[in-house]
Order: C-alpha cells, then structure tokens, then sequence
C-alpha cells in the first residue's frame, strides 16, 4: 500500500521547492457538499495529487473540501481534470488563481480530514450551511459599496483586516473565525433591514457566515462570489476601479498579496508605515505580526531583544526554554497590548529541563 503522508523533514522539502526550475502557479478552490467517506475521498485524493506533485494545505470534511495549493505548470491541465472528475460536485469548480505569485507557496502536500473544512464553533443542528446569501460580483460590488443602506462586513481575522479591506467596511475583531460569527450577529442587530455585504479571502468563510446571518434572522445578505481574488480578477479584467484598499493577506509563505499601492498598516515595533507580516524567527515564539525592514534588521528577524537574545542561545538550551513554555495564539493584536516583552524561562530545576 502507498505512504499517503509526507516522510521527509520540512526543510529538505523547503529546499527541494526553491530548488525548482519549472514555474508553479498557486490557487485555492472550496466548496460545500456531501462526502460520506471523507477518508476513501481523502486517499484517493492524496495518491493523485502526489504523482501531480501537487503542494499545500487541503481540508477534507463530510461538509466538503477547503484547499490552497501550487502546482507545478506543465501538470495544471492533469490536476484539473483529476480535481473535477472526483466527485460530480466538483466538476468545473471555482479555482481561484493567485493574484501575485512566485510559485513558491508550499512545498509540502498535506491533506487532512477534518470535523468541518472551516472551524465555525456552530452546534444548531438546524443549521443549514446550503442556505447561503446572494452572491455578488465585481461590478454588483462597486455599486453596492456606495450605497448608504449597504453594510461590508469583513470576515477575516482582525490581522487580515488591519493590512487591508473594502472602503468603509467594518471589522469583526477576532482571531478566529468561530469567535467572529456570533460577533457579527450581535454587531449588526440594529442594521438588520440594511443589505449586508459579508466578504473573506476566497469565498469560503463569507458563504458560510451568510447562511448563518440568514440563520439569526438577517433578510437582506449577499456575499461576494469568489472572495477578494475572484472580485480583484474581475474587476480589472472589465476595467473597474478596485474598492479594495492595502494587501490582501494570504495563508501560504507569500502572506500577502498587493491589491493597492496603499500602505494602511504600521509596523508592530517602531510604528512607520508597513505591512509585511512575517513570523518571529525564534522557534519558541514564531508570532505572527507586522514587522517593517528597518526592524528586521535591527531585531533580526525576531519580536522583542528577549526573542533575539534567546534565537542565539544553543539549541539544547532553546528546546529546554520551549518545553517549559505554555503555548497560545501567536499573533500580535494591537488591542490586546504591545508586543511582549518578556519570555516565561524555566527555572533551574524545572522538570522539563
């Protein structure tokens, strides 16, 4: 029988990927539908991918699949034939094609079953994510965003938001999806006779999060077909002017896309104009926040002198502070406080030492 996951350390498969000649194009598709055996679909799914050579992160849920991906160029016309002779409901799928891309997105294929292909927290069973809003495209979209009784509500995480969105539209400040769908019913209860406009990267969160609008009691709910890079596409392929302001930012190692020449962000650390996200380089943090090149250079990569001085320290020692250390979110919110300053060490006879 075949391995169907990866055995090869992540910085081998790193260094093989950058090692590519042949161009990859990087693209994300989803869709909701019936998967009685999501593990037979997920199998098979992985052998054929695999012979592809098909990298990233693809979800596999009995509500249906989530997947971001590169593949390489000269394989694009075989993954889609296998992609949409998979399961009826796949055929001619969405596939939403990166806006700025170097190919190198991923290096790994990892494709895992899933409870649900996007955490949403939800336990109505009465709930039915079928029931979805009005889809909007590029040209709808301009329209209604200029219309006082229209509502944009943006249903990506508060560090999404920060670096980018729709003129004028409002932020769900959370670090996750589950947290932002219960948020958003209870922010918009006084606009509920206005249009409400629920947008996301690609569609996937926005589609769910207007069938649960629909759910709370909400009339009037569209969201936008395809997302950000579907809406970006159209708009310039008809030559409308782009209502989408800043970056785009993207879960691969890209982490964002330029949609504007507008920076509306700051760095986490000195507070200049940015908005490049990248992870602390110290692996008993890697937090997630906005980090401009002056800071880079001056922390090396790193959040804080703490991370820096620490990133140094031999990597026995390193691993001994890791072992002692509680494990949270790791994404710097500029409402929750500054970048921390300081690292839960160990003591000297701690047990994990």
């Amino acid at each position: 029988m075949p391995v169907l996951h990866n055995r090869i350390s992540n910085e081998e498969l790193k260094a093989r990927m950058l090692a590519e000649t042949e161009p990859r194009t990087t693209v994300s598709f989803y869709k909701y539908f019936s998967i009685d055996d999501p593990k037979a679909f997920r199998d098979s799914l992985y052998i054929q991918f695999d012979r592809l050579k098909v990298f990233g992160r693809i979800y596999v849920a009995k509500e249906g699949i989530n997947a971001q991906i590169s593949v390489p160029q000269s394989h694009f016309d075989a993954f889609k034939t296998v992609l949409f002779a998979s399961h009826p409901a796949l055929d001619q799928v969405r596939l939403n094609i990166a806006l700025e891309d170097d190919g190198k997105s991923f290096w790994v294929l990892r494709l895992k079953v899933r409870e649900r292909i996007v955490a949403d927290g939800i336990e109505d069973a009465t709930f039915d994510p079928a029931n979805v809003g009005q889809y909007l495209q590029a040209a709808s979209v301009n329209q209604m965003i200029d219309d006082p009784n229209t509502v944009f509500v943006d249903m990506r995480n508060h560090y999404e938001y920060e670096v980018g969105h729709f003129e004028n539209a409002i932020e769900v400040p959370s670090d996750t999806f589950r947290e932002q769908l219960p948020m958003a019913v209870e922010l918009l209860q006084e606009q509920k006779d206005k249009n409400i406009v629920m947008y996301c990267t690609g569609g996937i969160r926005c589609e769910k999060a207007s069938a649960y609008m629909l759910h709370n009691g909400f009339k009037n709910v569209y969201h936008i077909e395809g997302g950000i890079i579907e809406y970006v596409r159209k708009a310039k392929a008809q030559g409308l002017p782009l209502k989408f302001v800043g970056k785009n930012f993207v879960f691969d190692e890209r982490m964002g896309e330029r949609i504007s020449e507008d920076v509306i962000a700051n760095c986490h650390q000195c507070g200049a104009p940015c908005d490049t996200h990248t992870n602390c380089l110290n692996d008993g943090c890697h937090l997630l926040f906005i980090q401009c090149p002056s800071c880079a250079a001056k922390f090396e990569g790193c959040c804080s002198d703490n991370c820096r001085e620490e990133l140094k320290l031999p990597r026995d020692e390193q691993r001994a502070r890791r072992a002692g250390r509680e494990n949270g979110v790791k994404i710097f919110n500029k409402s929750k406080g500054l970048l921390q300053g300081t690292l839960h060490i160990p003591a000297p006879n701690n047990k994990n030492r």
